[in-house]
């Protein structure tokens, strides 16, 4: 399992934590919410990346933590 951080402009709602999968959302002062989920392959993260495009939400950037 390798763990990111999927940062997105705009403060996503909660309750797409649970649209997703199990993840964290988090939102920070300069407008932006980082998603912070563990995924067992490149399938599965490329799942989440699709997801975030079908709701329109801004990719700003994303990287591994572990």
């Amino acid at each position: 399992m390798t763990t990111y951080e999927i940062r997105v402009e705009g403060h996503l709602d909660d309750h797409w934590s649970a649209w997703f999968g199990d993840l964290l959302i988090d939102h920070h002062d300069d407008g932006t919410s980082s998603i912070t989920t563990e995924v067992a392959d490149q399938a599965q993260l490329h799942g989440l990346l699709a997801g975030l495009r079908d709701i329109s939400a801004t990719l700003v950037s994303v990287r591994v933590l572990s």
